[in-house]
């Protein structure tokens, strides 16, 4: 039996929402952060992001495929997952992820599908035998590409990216909604909590986007786009600092306020989330970013483009970290406290094998970007023309005429 500190109920010696519970959060905050990006290109007319909105939306596709993998390998019968789409309970908030779940998946596939659509039909008038069935099939039988029909496209892309913008913040946001709403833990027990994992989701979907951006370039051989990355930089370090005022309000209230659960949640902090907490979600993801961000938007100017890009992309990077740690504490440090809340549990310690352990979390990290390259070879995810266009510190072109090329 594993080493107990202070006082706690024998029903509290295991850690029941593990590693993969973890990973659930952190799969969706790609999602929905991926679909901002997309989302400020096609609804907003940010024209800035042009470059990474079709990467944007095939990433937010490729994880949203991957987000309910984990919830699947944490049951003890993964056949029943499907059912909490099939048979919705509308006064359970753990069957809300059914609705969301299925409702928004509909919305981001109709929106790749008209985004993809000349490129379907491009392939499907060019290619032969089981390919060309292939892509007939993909193209449900339209092969309308008028100048009409492509303006017909993007009012729905436009209404499509309007609903599923929403429908991204509620995927994500809801999952706070559940820690938020055990009112018996004082660490999840606060309005706060859906507000935080939705902003923070958007750091880590803007990250991971940087980071993919720069990889995708260096793999085509080609420079990235100055005024993307710029733009990329500026909204990261805009929604990092969101992300960190949430998280230090929230301890400053819990401290300020000073309640009887405030003496065991600072212990928590000072012990075993010391090093996740402190060190790492708050240091090394939050302040080194926070610093290297601003360099990037305060010194734009006048930084070469190669700092500029590798600054952005350590940044990022370490911004992945950060929202990893803060799904850990979450979840992980928040079932660290016992039921008496007179004392701590021992750390907990994630297996290595195991449907729930490492090297599964490290596969379901692996799956969207192998997803990705698949749908890079079918479909392809650089638009007309991207293969060889010369990257620009400028504005140019509106979101419309991505359509149009």
């Amino acid at each position: 039996m594993p080493e107990i500190s202070g006082f706690s109920f024998p029903n509290d010696v295991h850690v029941w929402w593990s590693l993969m519970i973890v990973m659930y959060p952190y799969i969706t905050g790609f999602v929905a952060g991926a679909f901002i990006v997309t989302s400020l290109f096609h609804l907003f007319g940010r024209t800035e992001f042009k470059p990474v909105a079709r990467l944007a939306m095939a990433t937010s596709f490729a994880f949203l495929l991957v987000a309910s993998m984990p919830l699947q390998l944490h049951l003890g019968h993964p056949e029943r997952g499907p059912f909490i789409m099939i048979t919705p309970h509308f006064t359970s908030a753990m069957a809300g992820f059914g609705v969301l779940y299925g409702g928004y998946l509909l919305i981001l596939a109709l929106e790749v599908w008209f985004v993809w659509r000349p490129e379907i039909i491009a392939r499907a008038r060019r290619s032969r035998g089981v390919a060309r069935a292939f892509y007939a099939v993909l193209a449900l039988g339209t092969y309308d590409t008028s100048p009409e029909a492509l303006e017909i496209d993007h009012r729905a892309i436009t209404f499509l990216a309007g609903i599923g913008l929403p429908g991204a913040c509620m995927l994500h946001g809801y999952v706070g909604f559940i820690f938020g709403a055990i009112k018996a833990n004082p660490w999840w027990s606060t309005p706060l909590m859906p507000v935080i994992f939705l902003v923070s989701a958007a750091v880590s979907g803007i990250a991971l986007l940087i980071v993919l951006y720069q990889a995708v370039s260096k793999l085509r051989a080609r420079p990235a786009d100055g005024a993307c990355v710029s733009a990329l930089a500026r909204w990261l370090w805009l929604f990092l600092i969101l992300t960190i005022t949430l998280e230090v309000l929230e301890i400053i209230v819990m401290a300020y306020e000073r309640s009887e659960s405030w003496l065991i949640v600072s212990e928590l902090l000072t012990t075993r989330l010391e090093f996740s907490y402190v060190t790492m979600q708050m240091i090394v993801g939050g302040l080194i970013p926070l610093i290297l961000l601003a360099v990037v938007v305060l010194m734009n100017r006048y930084l070469h483009d190669r700092v500029r890009n590798t600054l952005s992309t350590v940044a990022a990077l370490l911004c992945l970290l950060q929202v990893f740690s803060m799904r850990w504490n979450i979840v992980v440090g928040g079932q660290l406290l016992s039921k008496s809340l007179r004392g701590l549990r021992s750390p907990y310690e994630p297996e290595l094998f195991g449907r729930e352990g490492v090297l599964m979390a490290l596969g379901l990290i692996l799956a969207p970007f192998v997803i990705l390259w698949i749908f890079d070879r079918v479909l392809g995810i650089d638009g007309p023309g991207e293969e060889t266009a010369e990257p620009s510190n400028r504005i140019e072109r509106g979101p419309g005429e991505i359509h149009a090329a």
